[in-house]
């Protein structure tokens, strides 16, 4: 029994995939997604796959995976060897990469809320501690 539906248009596997056509595109031209087959009149042909893979980059990129990161995802999403191995181990160092944005993050808030309870909010620009840190190049 064939389960293959019929070829979608690109603006249909945009729509299934919540994707705009330009992404599509690119992903095409960046070698994420396979160049699609065409039809007689020039038009892009797509299988259901396509919208697997548009599903799967959209949300490896919302986990923050980059587009190379998520090219090699793809690749070893391919190797039944050694896929789920390396697929881990590249997570583990998104997170660990992730965990040291936070940190980072963390570190610039607590500085700006110091210096922004430093600030009585009124008088000379130059007795402003925001301003003075800004002018100074005060690490925060």
């Amino acid at each position: 029994m064939n389960t293959q539906t019929a070829p979608l248009t690109i603006g249909a596997v945009a729509k299934r995939a919540g994707v705009a056509i330009d992404t599509i595109r690119y992903y095409e031209r960046e070698g994420l997604l396979p160049e699609p087959l065409r039809r007689a009149s020039g038009y892009r042909s797509y299988g259901d796959g396509t919208v697997v893979q548009l599903r799967f980059i959209r949300r490896a990129k919302d986990l923050g995976f980059t587009l190379e990161e998520i090219r090699e995802l793809l690749a070893l999403s391919a190797d039944r060897q050694r896929g789920v191995e390396a697929v881990k181990q590249r997570a583990q160092r998104r997170l660990a990469a992730i965990e040291q944005r936070i940190a980072e993050l963390q570190r610039v808030r607590d500085g700006l809320a110091q210096l922004v309870a430093s600030c009585p909010g009124h008088g000379k620009p130059e007795a402003c501690p925001i301003l003075r840190a800004l002018n100074d190049g005060e690490s925060l």
